[in-house]
């Protein structure tokens, strides 16, 4: 079975994920997993820890002694309005040699090479040279509570011995000016969700008001909006700048890399929303009748913090909240990260090169965040590797989520010799 037809099976399971615990399809989805890697001599394990909202989870036991590796992807996708595409966002149809649908890149695409990969083994007789733990995971389109929280918290002797991972988000190719980039992602932001609150006296409307909740909330949201966050150069980044800067072979200007990133083109997307911590005020909530000052007003805050900078964000956030604000977490998540210069990132960028030999892998630090962070709190370090070679005029970030989604066979085919690669050279 090819690695597309299994993506379009995937595909037309409807997984969407509407973050409200219905779980939609996710229990058929786990069956579909389970039983295609039963009928190839994978035993699998389905895991709930609510009616419907199912992982799998198995092992698969390696030819030598090193430490067991993870792939883990997810299963479930966000929601998609049939009107909008030019074909059934679950068709899963195949039409000129790209498969359609949602979660064609997220992230059913990689699942379907995972098990492509395994498919073929079990063909061929072939192991891999350590241990292969496989997760395939409900609910990481909302909070991962079902599905890597749950495993990671409650079934932590699954992934005994693992200390790294690979999963989505990495390792596809980005082209300008004739170089092949492929950033494979050594990190990702933390995320802090706040929910603030400003507190004041409740009176008629034609009141002189000193101490007005609204007033305070909204000069509050005005100094967080007007802040200028510093250029903040992780290990992450500056290793993605300095590939960059030998791919193309000069400088990069330091003091303006929003200028250069206009200038890199997709290239210049990889870092630039990572080159700062962010908050932006989302949501408001104050009042319920024109005449009346409420006594109390709120926002909703999405922060994002990169690797190693937690504290100084929530630090710099609570000063330019003031003192008259309190706030409370609605969800926080470390920035896990991954070591750049390490083995296993040149083994993945090897594996890449041996498939494409003038690709060009750099680090990449990931905007969004992954079921890396759950895994993250058992010390399980993930790498963002997901391998495609995609057309140049491919725009593959605006697959994630959006209308249309779809990836190209041809680009599958070779994520599956890449991960085979890598896994047979451990």
């Amino acid at each position: 079975m090819n690695v597309g037809a299994i993506c379009s099976d995937l595909i037309r399971i409807d997984t969407t994920n509407e973050g409200d615990n219905r779980g939609r399809g996710e229990r058929a989805a786990a069956e579909y997993v389970a039983t295609f890697l039963a009928d190839r001599g994978v035993e699998a394990q389905i895991l709930e820890t609510s009616k419907g909202r199912s992982n799998v989870v198995a092992r698969i036991p390696g030819a030598g002694s090193g430490d067991p590796f993870l792939i883990h992807g997810h299963l479930d996708v966000v929601p998609a309005a049939a009107e909008d595409w030019a074909l059934h966002p679950f068709s899963g149809e195949i039409v000129d040699g790209v498969v359609w649908g949602r979660g064609a890149v997220d992230m059913k695409g990689t699942c379907a090479m995972t098990l492509a990969m395994v498919a073929e083994w079990a063909q061929s007789g072939v192991r891999p040279d350590r241990d292969l733990v496989l997760a395939f995971t409900a609910d990481e389109e909302a909070t991962g509570e079902y599905g890597s929280y749950y495993l990671a918290r409650e079934h932590p002797d699954l992934f005994d011995g693992v200390r790294e991972a690979i999963s989505e988000d990495g390792g596809y190719s980005v082209v300008h000016d004739g170089r092949r980039i492929y950033p494979v992602a050594v990190g990702e932001q933390g995320m802090a969700w706040m929910r603030v609150r400003a507190h004041g006296t409740a009176q008629h409307g034609s009141l002189r008001a000193s101490d007005n909740a609204v007033a305070e909330i909204c000069h509050a949201m005005s100094r967080l909006a007007a802040y200028e966050w510093p250029l903040q150069l992780t290990p992450g980044v500056r290793g993605m700048l300095d590939g960059i800067v030998t791919a193309f072979g000069r400088p990069l200007d330091l003091t303006d890399l929003d200028a250069e990133a206009d200038r890199l083109g997709k290239v210049g997307e990889l870092f630039r929303h990572v080159l700062r911590n962010s908050a932006n005020v989302t949501m408001l909530n104050a009042g319920y009748k024109v005449n009346v000052i409420p006594g109390s007003a709120e926002a909703q805050i999405d922060g994002r913090f990169l690797p190693g900078s937690g504290d100084d964000f929530l630090a710099t956030i609570d000063t330019l909240l003031g003192p008259r604000i309190t706030r409370e977490f609605i969800c926080f998540e470390d920035a896990p990260e991954a070591d750049p210069g390490g083995p296993t990132f040149d083994a993945l960028c090897a594996s890449l090169i041996a498939e494409d030999p003038v690709a060009l892998p750099v680090p990449y630090v990931m905007s969004g965040g992954t079921d890396a962070k759950a895994f993250n709190e058992r010390g399980i370090v993930t790498y963002g590797f997901a391998p495609l070679a995609l057309p140049p005029d491919f725009d593959y970030n605006a697959m994630f989520h959006g209308v249309n989604e779809r990836v190209p066979v041809a680009a599958l085919e070779f994520g599956v010799r890449v991960l085979n690669r890598f896994f047979r050279q451990q």
